[in-house]
């Protein structure tokens, strides 16, 4: 599967953004979904993760509440609603993959074996 992320931009303090999560080569129903971000000087972390039907969504402690993932199998896309934005959730971000047929959702990163390119989300204070 090919993956691309787009949607990112310069938004001010508290404002939203809507990322979304292109596949193409495969079904995306056949995968588990997530978003990383990268801020510079900062190691990848993780920010959400969702199941293949979409029915469990998981967040990093510093978006629940303000971000929303979801996921279209029949458009082959998924989306990352991001509201109440803040400076400290400037970096860019990569959805990943994982094509395993468990139901563990995985946080870390060595988890995923697809990632889209990325794309910036940068917050203006």
């Amino acid at each position: 599967v090919q993956l691309q992320a787009f949607g990112g931009g310069l938004v001010q303090i508290g404002n939203s953004l809507r990322l979304s999560c292109d596949a193409s080569g495969s079904a995306l129903s056949r995968y588990k979904l997530a978003w990383f971000r990268q801020a510079p000087g900062k190691e990848r972390e993780f920010v959400a993760v969702i199941s293949r039907s979409g029915g469990v969504r998981e967040y990093a402690d510093s978006v629940r509440g303000r971000f929303t993932f979801s996921r279209n199998n029949a458009m082959n896309t998924a989306s990352l609603q991001m509201d109440g934005l803040k400076p400290d959730d400037t970096a860019i971000y990569f959805c990943a993959a994982d094509p395993t047929s468990t139901s563990y959702l995985h946080r870390d990163g060595g988890g995923y074996d697809y990632w889209g390119q990325g794309t910036q989300v940068t917050v203006s204070s």
